[in-house]
């Protein structure tokens, strides 16, 4: 099985040594947790869509993934406008794609949602979720999940296709599914706390005091990564 990443932003450069870059972490993951689901490995591929790298074909990979971004998905780049072509190719092709967080959003926008500047402001550090739906592949089950988030902007109109599968109070569209094929996250599993936490400093400044103690805070919560990333790997490959 291999998954390609989308990759639509990197780690700052003196985070890396430390953090890796965005494919690292979705590689470390996703070919975990394709030992634990599946019992092999599973081939990543990296696509770097800033610099316009697409696959040759859709069925280049098994399934797509999209990595957060520090831009928003309303931003007037050539790059974005481009991806949002690809993301609706993926979408009438019917093949398999997961957004996190600026790809949970990018998603939506591309198929008839709406993103834009959430009124409650940043949400950082641990973030728990309701399940609102249960789907086959998400085993094991969770009544909720609490997983890191990173965000200003939020998923505000699903599109007309999608189910919601998770909510909160602070985003009250956190995941949702399209069809068999598009699985959508506002949270990102594949961050550690120590990036988060890194993160949080780094952002102290523009999030405010306030936020940033309470996000400190939760940092000591439990988070379901793992069952999330088996939740990633059951969806792409089909497991209803």
């Amino acid at each position: 099985m291999n998954i390609g990443v989308l990759q639509a932003d990197s780690v700052r450069e003196e985070f890396q040594a430390d953090h890796g870059d965005y494919p690292d972490m979705f590689g470390y993951m996703l070919k975990r947790a394709g030992l634990l689901v599946l019992g092999e490995p599973i081939d990543i591929a990296n696509y770097n869509v800033i610099e316009d790298e697409y696959p040759r074909h859709l069925d280049e990979c098994d399934g797509y993934i999209i990595t957060g971004s520090r831009q928003s998905v309303y931003d007037d780049e050539p790059w974005i406008h481009r991806f949002r072509e690809f993301l609706t190719e993926l979408h009438a092709a019917k093949k398999k794609l997961v957004g996190i967080c600026f790809g949970h959003q990018l998603i939506a926008e591309a198929l008839g949602g709406k993103t834009a500047r959430a009124k409650v402001g940043w949400g950082v550090g641990v973030h728990r979720n309701n399940i609102v739906q249960m789907k086959d592949f998400m085993q094991p089950p969770l009544a909720n999940y609490s997983v890191i988030v990173s965000h200003q902007d939020q998923v505000t109109r699903l599109p007309a296709e999608a189910e919601l599968l998770a909510s909160s109070d602070f985003c009250p569209n956190s995941m949702y599914q399209i069809g068999d094929h598009i699985l959508s996250i506002q949270g990102h599993p594949e961050f550690s706390k120590d990036y988060s936490r890194a993160l949080i400093e780094l952002r102290r400044g523009i999030i405010g005091e306030t936020v940033y103690k309470r996000a400190i805070r939760s940092l000591d919560e439990e988070i379901h990564n793992r069952i999330l990333a088996n939740w990633i790997v059951r969806f792409i490959v089909g497991w209803h």
